[in-house]
């Protein structure tokens, strides 16, 4: 954990909301809410959560206070599937996966061969995530390892838990894009190398997915994943179905899509597979057994036609989950816009999505997804104090709505439905403020809790 400096303590009061479990499996109340509370915080972390006046009372004279009244003040959202380069991809129209990919995606990507483009592409990046309540993201970055540099050096100037990898890819992608087994190895090496648990910073090898990785290459992915056992692996697996039968003519020898995965050696507790739409139940079943998450990206599903994500069969095959934007074929960087279209996705199905269990999944969820429930996701002592402080009076709308809310979970779903950056009244990042301030009134104010 890295903390800048030495940072006097500090207090954010407001209404506190945290998970400690999944509500849809707790056997109890899985999350806790105080109504007027306080985050004690030192050196970034939390020391301690709880009601506001004893903790206020407890403190030395002249201890910051950031009063959030009458706002919400949850962990930061972490997205666990976004591609960085493609900021300047995002709403590209009329195509399916592997038409998007030729047509608009490489094109933008063999852009970051330039280290000033990287450059400028990670300051917007950091920023519109920041601007979102989004704290924590794992990312694709390019074929270029200056992508690489570029994002973490920008994570690291913002003091930000990012997990990003170079991607891997050498075929099936104009040569431009492409890199080989070897370098693609080398590469990575060097990276993980300088860049993993360097401060917050953490590496996932990044085979792009099947379709661009020649069998050797995949063997050397699975050789860097042995070789390094605490870096994630993050691929894309069974989005859409042209896709899955063009890895059906790559890899005639595989039983399916996920068996290439499981014959690299690339499934395991820290791979995260974006999509997993289009599954058979022993696919699921080897990921169940793999301890692999399925990334459930419902944006980016609708936006590129690629299916709808069966949250119940994933969940009752024993696969985690976890949910992200998939930014830029998903088509919002807010976790609250992406848990709105998750919620029609399973409507669809006749399943359904609770405004708890939403907020768990963005939150204490999704650092379980990662392996990193004891630093992030939750205001237990000790955690990070990466915070987002949500308005849900924010728009005219939702001002009108919130007159009739009686519960924390109809305000939860209000959140959830109607709710996007404009919600999000400030964003910390290890207690530190990184958005929001005399621009985006956090303020005491007037309101139907006070």
């Amino acid at each position: 954990m890295s903390a800048r400096g030495a940072q006097p303590p500090k207090v954010l009061r407001g209404r506190i909301l945290w998970f400690t479990a999944d509500p849809r499996t707790a056997p109890e109340p899985a999350h806790h809410y105080i109504e007027d509370g306080a985050l004690l915080i030192e050196h970034g972390l939390v020391r301690q959560a709880g009601e506001a006046w004893p903790i206020l009372a407890s403190l030395p004279q002249g201890t910051q206070v950031e009063d959030h009244r009458p706002h919400l003040i949850m962990p930061g959202f972490i997205d666990p599937h976004i591609h960085f380069p493609q900021t300047q991809v995002i709403a590209s129209f009329g195509a399916q996966l592997l038409d998007w990919l030729q047509k608009y995606t490489f094109i933008e990507e063999q852009k970051f061969s330039d280290p000033a483009h990287c450059a400028r592409n990670a300051r917007f990046f950091f920023d519109e995530l920041l601007r979102n309540g989004t704290t924590t993201a794992v990312a694709f970055c390019s074929v270029h390892a200056q992508s690489v540099e570029a994002f973490f050096a920008e994570s690291q100037r913002r003091n930000t838990l990012m997990i990003a990898g170079k991607v891997l890819m050498d075929r099936n992608a104009p040569e431009a894009l492409r890199d080989t087994a070897e370098s693609g190895y080398e590469e990575s090496k060097a990276l993980i190398t300088k860049w993993h648990k360097r401060g917050r910073q953490r590496y996932a090898i990044a085979p792009r997915f099947a379709v661009t990785s020649s069998e050797s290459q995949l063997e050397a992915a699975g050789a860097l994943a042995r070789e390094h056992t605490d870096c994630h692996v993050e691929t894309h697996l069974s989005e859409n179905e042209a896709e899955i039968a063009l890895v059906r003519e790559l890899f005639p020898w595989s039983r399916d899509y996920t068996d290439v995965y499981a014959h690299y050696g690339l499934l395991g507790p820290k791979t995260l597979l974006g999509h997993c739409i289009h599954m058979s139940a022993r696919e699921r079943a080897v990921l169940a057994d793999a301890r692999s998450v399925a990334v459930f990206c419902p944006t980016s599903n609708l936006f590129i036609g690629s299916g709808l994500f069966d949250w119940r069969a994933t969940t009752e095959a024993g696969v985690r989950i976890g949910v992200a934007t998939d930014v830029g074929g998903g088509t919002s960087y807010s976790m609250l816009r992406t848990m709105a279209e998750a919620y029609k996705v399973l409507q669809l199905q006749g399943q359904n999505l609770p405004a708890l269990q939403a907020f768990h999944a963005i939150t204490r969820g999704n650092a379980e997804a990662l392996g990193l429930q004891d630093v992030i996701g939750s205001f237990e002592p000790g955690r990070a104090c990466d915070a987002v402080v949500l308005d849900s009076s924010a728009t005219m709308a939702m001002r009108h709505r919130m007159a009739t809310v009686r519960t924390l979970e109809e305000e939860l779903f209000l959140l959830m439905t109607l709710g996007a950056d404009r919600n999000v009244a400030a964003t910390y990042v290890m207690g530190e403020r990184v958005h929001g301030g005399p621009g985006h009134d956090a303020r005491p104010k007037a309101g139907p809790r006070d």
